[in-house]
């Protein structure tokens, strides 16, 4: 996308029955492990006319993590990942926006477990369109790789075959589809 179409300029809200934040990561160097969260509000403020005065907020439920695993599910809400009873949220705020080819890049800070971190977001504009009952609604895909250990997530256990248990490198997977406001 080399600009924002005219019908994007406006403030967006996620609309979370449609939506998913989650993540990928490798388990036991083999299998990627996925998971989501279930509880998080968030949005867009677009200009088309200047993307760069664009900005985009998001904020976790950090306890609502499901990975459809009950107990990997409480080890990462504990001190040894991000802490969810002291960090009750992960948030990431907007520091600016740019088009890069067809691609949309918000840079902005990433706070998970009490620590903030510059983080680079690329996107994919899926369209807009209105729904059945006239709303506008537009979708969006955004993905990031970040290394846990800069956030000091670094609980980890050596394979015997080698390597670790939980890689470092984590993929944020937003697809997003988020609602125009009045």
């Amino acid at each position: 996308m080399s600009a924002f179409p005219a019908d994007l300029t406006g403030t967006w809200t996620i609309d979370e029955g449609h939506s998913t934040v989650g993540f990928a990561v490798k388990h036991a160097v083999v299998a990627t492990t996925r998971g989501k969260f279930t509880s998080y509000s968030g949005g867009a403020t677009i200009d088309a006319a200047s993307p760069e005065s664009s900005s985009v907020w998001v904020e976790i439920d950090a306890a609502s993590v499901d990975t459809g695993n009950e107990q990997r599910d409480g080890h990462l809400k504990s001190p040894d990942f991000w802490n969810a009873e002291e960090n009750p949220k992960i948030t990431f705020k907007s520091t600016s926006v740019k088009v890069v080819g067809d691609e949309v890049v918000t840079t902005g800070d990433l706070t998970i477990g009490g620590k903030t971190n510059p983080v680079d977001i690329t996107w994919e504009f899926g369209g807009v369109a209105k729904d059945p009952w006239g709303n506008v609604k537009a979708g969006f895909e955004g993905t990031a790789t970040i290394n846990r250990s800069d956030w000091g997530i670094t609980w980890n256990a050596a394979l015997e075959t080698g390597g670790f248990l939980i890689s470092d490198k984590v993929k944020l997977v937003l697809e997003i589809e988020a609602g125009k406001q009045a």
